[in-house]
């Protein structure tokens, strides 16, 4: 897709937060098998749902604007993912896991913050009030999730010092 007009890039944007929210569904059941803390699989599991629901509303922002759904493969929450997935896989410490967990969580959270912030901004600055409304819904939800994230963090890091002392 060729890249000359800020609509352009948008729909660019759109299309790998698109490909990102889907990269996330599949990683989240893993998070939430290796996490030991309640509190943590719960927060997980609420917000795979919530990231389902934030599919639905992107495929809606396309409709809006008659673009198809093509993703654009999001090699930056790839990574984050892929980092997140080689922490996991450490079992010495549960709570130093739980722990690496959060971290790979909150960095998912700040990545698709920054997304739907650049977004919704340049879907108010081109008059797509209907699409800015739904991007800052997900927008608000993702802020809602990195502060459960920070919460429960608060409660898991004190103990995997310890543990580790």
């Amino acid at each position: 897709m060729k890249l000359e007009t800020l609509h352009d890039l948008y729909v660019n944007e759109l299309r790998d937060l698109h490909h990102a929210e889907n990269q996330i569904i599949k990683a989240l059941p893993k998070m939430i098998e290796s996490s030991n803390s309640t509190d943590l699989r719960n927060a997980l599991a609420n917000h795979l749902e919530q990231t389902r629901t934030h599919v639905e509303r992107l495929e809606q922002v396309f409709r809006l604007h008659n673009e198809e759904i093509e993703d654009e493969k999001c090699k930056g929450m790839q990574g984050i993912i892929d980092e997140g997935k080689d922490l996991v896989k450490h079992d010495e410490n549960l709570g130093v896991r739980d722990a690496a967990i959060i971290a790979s969580a909150q960095k998912v959270e700040h990545y698709e913050m920054a997304s739907y912030g650049t977004v919704r901004t340049w879907a108010e600055m081109m008059g797509h009030d209907e699409a800015a409304r739904l991007l800052q819904q997900t927008l608000e939800e993702e802020e809602e999730a990195d502060k459960k994230l920070t919460q429960i963090a608060m409660a898991i890091n004190p103990v995997a010092v310890r543990r580790a002392g």
